[in-house]
């Protein structure tokens, strides 16, 4: 679908990640990665969202290594009301660097 929008003119998608987030979930994450590593062949911006979280981030990351942004602001600030909004941060920041 990628090299379609970018013919169509397309700048940025955004990468649906709820079945790699129930993936990981599960500890099978591995099975549903390939298709989000793709993500770098293709000359767009690419966004992802959806149940990413501290504790499946960095997978992820390495994974489709070329991201734009990440919409992972339910998240922190859920983890924030039990951490406080610094020890989630350096949780999030922490888990995108692994």
């Amino acid at each position: 679908m990628m090299p379609i929008a970018r013919q169509l003119g397309t700048e940025r998608v955004e990468l649906y990640t709820e079945p790699y987030a129930r993936a990981a979930a599960t500890g099978k994450a591995a099975e549903v990665l390939d298709r989000y590593a793709r993500s770098r062949d293709v000359e767009l911006g690419v966004n992802a969202h959806h149940d990413l979280n501290v504790q499946n981030l960095g997978t992820f990351l390495k994974s489709a290594e070329r991201l734009d942004e990440v919409s992972i602001g339910h998240a922190l600030i859920a983890d924030a009301l039990e951490l406080r909004i610094a020890e989630a941060t350096r949780r999030y920041l922490t888990a995108s660097q692994s």
